[in-house]
């Protein structure tokens, strides 16, 4: 079973005090290559009240999550799993559910990331109708050169990691500007004053590698080839 717990209030300085949910692992798609190493969600306090989601100890089930969402007021800003992805089986992006969280964000800025593979199945038409509807879904690249690919699908926005040490906007293979996460290298700024990654647009917004897994995630972003 999946579980669905919101926090009304986050008190992460980078996401700033929006309400912010965290998804049960089950929902992690098999096309994320930091499924076995790297994920930033597995470490640090995240990583507890992830495990606590997992297990059911804490969240609800799909209804008792648009209940919430559908509480929250007009215009509210706020994100979806910082931990855990749209819900899937791994493979294939439930469309039933992701039906039902983008009908209770009608009126609202819900936004998220995933890694499922658009190329499987309805994933990519779930994903893009989604963004259609004003939930947006942000596509999650593994480099630059991917990064790319993804935006070609022209089905929502995209966002990329970057190398650990990157500061200055980039600029991908085929020309597409790459934008830091302001979150990341700026004091006083978070995905409350921000909010970009909610916007749909053509600009990518690159995550520099962070956390314990960093060094994983710069080895994916060598050998991975999309």
């Amino acid at each position: 079973m999946t579980f669905y717990h919101i926090t009304l209030k986050s008190g992460n300085a980078k996401t700033g005090p929006i309400p912010v949910s965290t998804i049960s692992a089950d929902t992690c798609p098999n096309a994320c290559p930091f499924k076995a190493g790297g994920c930033y969600a597995k470490s640090g306090p995240l990583a507890l009240h992830w495990g606590k989601v997992n297990d059911g100890t804490r969240g609800t089930d799909l209804a008792g999550y648009i209940e919430t969402i559908s509480n929250f007021p007009a215009g509210q800003l706020w994100r979806h799993a910082q931990a855990g992805d749209l819900s899937g089986d791994g493979e294939h992006i439930d469309g039933a559910a992701l039906g039902e969280i983008v009908r209770a964000n009608i009126g609202l800025r819900g936004f998220t990331y995933t890694h499922y593979s658009p190329a499987i199945g309805d994933n990519a038409k779930f994903i893009k109708g989604a963004n259609e509807w004003g939930f947006t879904v942000n596509l999650s690249a593994n480099n630059l050169d991917h990064a790319d690919k993804l935006a070609n699908l022209k089905i929502g926005p995209v966002v990329t990691v970057l190398p650990a040490d990157s500061t200055e906007n980039t600029f991908t293979p085929m020309g597409r500007r790459v934008v830091i996460c302001p979150a990341t290298i700026r004091d006083g700024v978070s995905c409350a004053t921000c909010q970009l990654c909610a916007r749909q647009r053509d600009v990518i917004v690159g995550f520099p590698a962070h956390g314990a897994g960093r060094k994983s995630v710069e080895k994916t972003i060598q050998i991975f080839k999309g």
